[in-house]
C-alpha cells in the first residue's frame, strides 16, 4: 500500500532547495556559453538614409535601434502568419 507524501508548501521547498545547494553531488558539470557574434547587415545607402528619417521621426535613441525594432515587429507579424497557416494548413489536413 502506498503512503501519500504530504504536500510541501513554496516555504518548505525553498527551505530543501537552499539547504542542497551547498552539496556538490546535486549538481551538474558546469556549461560554457558563449555569446553569438553580432551580425553586421550592409544597406544600400537610398535604404539607409530613408530608414534614418524614419528613425528620427519616431525619436528613437538611435537609428540602430529603430532597425532592431522594425525587424523584431515584422518577424512577430510573420510568425504570427506562419503560425495562422500552419494551423489552417493542419485544419485542412483533418477533413
Amino acid at each position: 500500500m502506498r503512503t501519500r507524501r504530504k504536500k510541501l508548501s513554496e516555504k518548505e521547498i525553498d527551505q530543501i532547495v537552499i539547504l542542497q545547494a551547498d552539496h556538490d553531488d546535486g549538481w551538474e558539470d558546469a556549461v560554457k556559453v558563449t555569446r553569438q557574434k553580432a551580425t553586421a547587415l550592409s544597406l544600400p545607402a537610398i535604404i539607409a538614409s530613408r530608414a534614418a528619417f524614419f528613425a528620427r521621426l519616431h525619436r528613437e535613441a538611435s537609428l540602430e535601434d529603430w532597425v532592431k525594432r522594425i525587424i523584431r515587429e515584422r518577424l512577430e507579424i510573420e510568425e504570427a502568419a506562419f503560425a495562422g497557416c500552419k494551423k489552417e494548413l493542419i485544419t485542412k489536413n483533418n477533413r
